[in-house]
């Protein structure tokens, strides 16, 4: 049984060997168009890489480029939105230093009106306001002195003007405190009043009031 085995196997042995024998040049050519065909195919693989490649980095320029632009346009909304923001800035200090100037500007004219003597006059008498730092005497000799740009005389000396100042401090009728805005009415009479009594001072009273005179240099 063995022999018989040894024998088919011989035998399809060399049916292989005479088909190849046969059909070599078949073979052959077969083996020559794989290798061929395998070159052309590595070839055009080889061929197409470089292009991919290529590609690809196209790809990723136009992608780098673009993120770029994206980045300077992103900056330069930044530096747009930080103009906005430092112009909204600038603008707000242009504003609080407007309002700044307004409000100084209120305040040097409110010091000014309370700087600038008022003063009213009616039939019988002068109404004076006070202003800042001014008391009684100095309303009095305000009603003094508007009396006298109607009435002058010239008899009247800064000593008489003192005398005059302060007789009309006592005898008007006002023992409040004096603010900013406070009123005191000064009758004509008593202005009238006050000045025949200057009149009446003698030397020795007048040479006592020069040292008071002397401290108010508008009397003059």
């Amino acid at each position: 049984m063995e022999d018989d085995l040894n024998e088919n196997q011989e035998s399809g042995t060399d049916a292989v060997k005479k088909w190849i024998q046969d059909n070599l040049r078949i073979i052959i050519s077969v083996v020559i168009v794989i290798v061929i065909a395998g070159g052309i195919y590595s070839y055009s693989k080889r061929s197409e890489t470089p292009a991919e490649v290529a590609d690809m980095q196209a790809s990723d320029l136009e992608q780098l480029i673009e993120e770029e632009d994206s980045m300077e346009d992103g900056e330069t909304e930044t530096t747009e939105t930080d103009g906005e923001e430092e112009t909204t800035d600038e603008e707000e200090i242009a504003e609080t230093e407007k309002a700044g100037e307004a409000g100084e500007k209120v305040e040097a004219e409110k010091e000014q009106v309370t700087s600038v003597a008022t003063s009213k006059e009616t039939e019988k008498s002068f109404i004076e306001s006070a202003q800042k730092g001014e008391g009684v005497t100095h309303l009095a000799r305000r009603a003094l002195s508007d009396y006298l740009e109607k009435s002058a005389d010239s008899e009247l000396t800064a000593e008489h003007k003192i005398y005059i100042e302060d007789y009309l401090r006592k005898k008007v009728d006002f023992n409040e405190r004096v603010f900013v805005g406070t009123t005191v009415e000064f009758s004509k009479d008593l202005v009238k009043e006050a000045i025949a009594e200057s009149k009446n001072l003698n030397d020795a009273q007048l040479k006592n009031l020069h040292k008071y005179a002397i401290l108010v240099p508008s009397l003059s």
